[in-house]
């Protein structure tokens, strides 16, 4: 699915979030500021958007993009080259659920609006942990339901009407976002999701909404 969508990928982002998703990929990135990560991890990279926010705002040595699908990665890969970013920037093909990385390879991990799609979110999380550093630093990006009623309102008529319409007039695959909106409303969120986080191993686990609620900030450190 993702394959089929990714020469539309980045084009509907920006529709379906009016361009929010550019402000809270860089609002989340501040807050590794003060840790000034040099490895960095960014899983179910996409087209790379959230790789390239990294290396631009936090400087770091080396930054790894994974995913499954090959498709999105190579859009990524000509935004990488476009940017003159090839040195610093890399992606693999790799399983986020069964990582090839040594355990303690990264100062920081970063991931946006992918842990929704993992088969198993607690494994995927005990993954990451693992290929974390002692004291790495974890920023988890999700869209999420909001809790205010009105603006939860708002978000099932345009998840459930406006996303299915734009993917069927923008892109080759309408039925990707049939699925989306539905993967949202099954995500955990909130105290659930921190839960999760505990569970595979973070401390001092943390979740911050955006735009009422529609996007979570989840963060962490590896004990």
């Amino acid at each position: 699915m993702f394959d089929a969508i990714a020469p539309d990928y980045d084009f509907m982002n920006r529709l379906m979030s009016f361009r929010q998703d550019i402000r809270w990929r860089r609002v989340s990135l501040k807050r590794l500021t003060e840790f000034n990560p040099v490895t960095i991890l960014d899983v179910a990279t996409g087209t790379g958007d959230f790789a390239i926010d990294a290396c631009n705002y936090l400087t770091p040595s080396e930054v790894v993009g994974i995913d499954l699908s090959e498709e999105m990665m190579q859009v990524g890969r000509e935004k990488v080259k476009t940017l003159g970013l090839e040195n610093t920037i890399r992606f693999e093909q790799q399983d986020c659920l069964a990582l090839t990385f040594p355990d303690s390879t990264f100062d920081a991990l970063i991931s946006a609006f992918g842990v929704r799609n993992f088969e198993n979110i607690l494994q995927g999380l005990k993954e990451m942990n693992r290929v974390l550093k002692p004291g790495g630093q974890l920023l988890l990006l999700e869209l999420s339901r909001p809790t205010w009623f009105p603006a939860n309102l708002l978000f099932k008529v345009f998840t459930n009407w406006f996303m299915p319409l734009a993917g069927k007039l923008f892109t080759k695959d309408g039925k990707a976002y049939k699925y989306l909106p539905a993967s949202i409303q099954l995500v955990p969120q909130g105290k659930t999701m921190l839960d999760l986080l505990n569970q595979a191993g973070f401390t001092d686990t943390r979740c911050t909404t955006f735009t009422f609620g529609a996007c979570s900030l989840y963060t962490g450190t590896k004990r």
